[in-house]
């Protein structure tokens, strides 16, 4: 029996939000001279704001009015995971660290299965061990070449990886569950942002209208990715959206080489072609274990 395939919409949905999210060092590095921390601020207030508007057009209120406090507890750490990850990613792309930022995303897939064994007990299997032990060769070749270990690619991985983690575990669907998140962290996110125009450090009065509207055009840049990938997520299987999520360090790796022209020395090579080769054997497994699991799943049911 032929399987289904993949919703176009579906399709066209997740590649949008990859390439977004690619191109996201282009639109980052136009808010100097704001610090990283005072970007980090307002890109939080503004998503909380628009997501307020979204949630309010979708109706969708009663899902956080009957959210527990363990439930609140949990959005309030997601929201500080993703807010790490957000200036993690924020920080490197203003000092012109976008290829590091490229491989924390490429290394992303592998430190997710990574902590599903260390957290929640799965299982690995032999050849995604493989691809794991390179990616962690990777680490000790780059390593080798600087001044230490790429912390921050490391970071961006682990970050995101466990606000994965966290994120199956809040009962909300995507709307709701990124306003509960902007929400919980969003007053510290204001306060923040209030504090920087206070003590004049801050850039949003002081840097003209375009670069105040930069700021807050930081809030729907975040907002719509996430939204084009929650809805791939509902008509996407895992595999393909498993694979189309290159798209996003590809571009961000290109970014980084063609226009920052970040410089790459032979032990960064290196290291990338480790992690590219670990991609490679993971997403080959992935494909064949899901078509082995689609096989057994719609094959014959047998007598």
């Amino acid at each position: 029996m032929s399987s289904t395939p993949p919703d176009r919409r579906g399709v066209l949905a997740a590649v949008l939000a990859y390439a977004l999210w690619g191109l996201f060092p282009a639109f980052w590095a136009l808010m100097a001279p704001a610090s990283s921390v005072e970007v980090l601020a307002h890109r939080i207030a503004w998503t909380a704001v628009l997501m307020v508007v979204v949630l309010s057009l979708v109706r969708g209120w009663g899902d956080l009015r009957r959210l527990s406090v363990r439930g609140w507890a949990l959005a309030l750490t997601a929201g500080c995971l993703i807010a790490v990850n957000w200036g993690l990613f924020v920080y490197s792309v203003l000092i012109g660290h976008v290829v590091e930022v490229a491989l924390g995303y490429f290394m992303s897939p592998l430190v997710n299965v990574l902590l599903g064994v260390v957290v929640l007990r799965e299982r690995m299997r032999a050849v995604q061990w493989v691809a794991v032990v390179l990616a962690l060769a990777a680490v000790v070749v780059i390593a080798t070449g600087s001044t230490g270990p790429p912390w921050t690619a490391l970071g961006l991985a682990l970050s995101f990886g466990v606000y994965g983690l966290v994120k199956r575990v809040i009962p909300l669907a995507a709307v709701p569950g990124l306003t509960a998140e902007s929400l919980a962290v969003g007053p510290l996110a204001v306060a923040v942002a209030i504090g920087f125009e206070l003590t004049g450090l801050g850039t949003f009065t002081t840097a003209g209208p375009l670069h105040a509207a930069l700021l807050i055009a930081g809030g729907p840049v975040t907002a719509v990715p996430l939204l084009l990938f929650a809805f791939a997520a509902r008509r996407v299987p895992l595999t393909v959206l498993g694979v189309l999520m290159y798209v996003n360090p590809v571009l961000q790796f290109l970014w980084g080489v063609l226009v920052v022209g970040e410089t790459m020395p032979l032990t960064r090579w290196l290291g990338f072609a480790l992690v590219w080769i670990a991609l490679v054997i993971f997403t080959v497994d992935l494909v064949r274990h899901s078509r082995e699991e689609q096989a057994i799943t719609v094959g014959d049911p047998g007598p």
